[in-house]
């Protein structure tokens, strides 16, 4: 799973670099089809994943408000302040986490529980979604979206072939 996050904090940061090219205008005008406008999706990834992963390191998590990060240059900077909360936790994770058990508090003011497994791949799925919607708003822009690809990212270790 790690590598899925490593992927999506490299995707994320394509996405920054793809905003600087685009009008400021453009990046906070509201869209339909996800969560308000590409800065505020990019904003709400971020949120949601500190969110759920600082509730299983027992911690706050230091969130922001978007009023407070509402440019390409801090939503970055928060981005990377965020990374820094909970990449010590990923990089430490074993399997003896995966059917730990997270109580949280739902919009209806009910308790649930989840697995860290499960929350962990709720928040690796919850960034692809909406890097799939800021791709089809690229498109409405005329502009190409950042490759979803998963491979030449250096990710992995490259193949060595033995010599025969």
């Amino acid at each position: 799973m790690l590598k899925l996050f490593e992927y999506n904090w490299q995707v994320r940061e394509d996405w920054f670099n793809w905003c600087e090219t685009v009008n400021e205008e453009e990046l906070l005008k509201q869209r339909t089809g996800g969560v308000g406008s590409i800065l505020y999706t990019l904003y709400h990834i971020i949120n949601v994943e500190l969110g759920w992963i600082s509730g299983m390191q027992g911690s706050q998590g230091q969130f922001r408000h978007f009023e407070d990060c509402n440019s390409v240059a801090k939503l970055r900077e928060y981005s990377a302040q965020s990374h820094a909360q909970i990449a010590p936790f990923l990089y430490a994770w074993d399997g003896s986490l995966q059917d730990r058990i997270l109580k949280d508090q739902n919009h209806e003011g009910e308790w649930e529980q989840f697995r860290y497994g499960e929350v962990l791949q709720h928040v690796l799925v919850h960034e692809i979604h909406h890097i799939g919607q800021l791709s089809i708003w690229s498109r409405e822009l005329g502009k190409q979206p950042v490759t979803a690809n998963l491979i030449r990212r250096g990710l992995f270790d490259p193949i060595v072939h033995p010599s025969v």
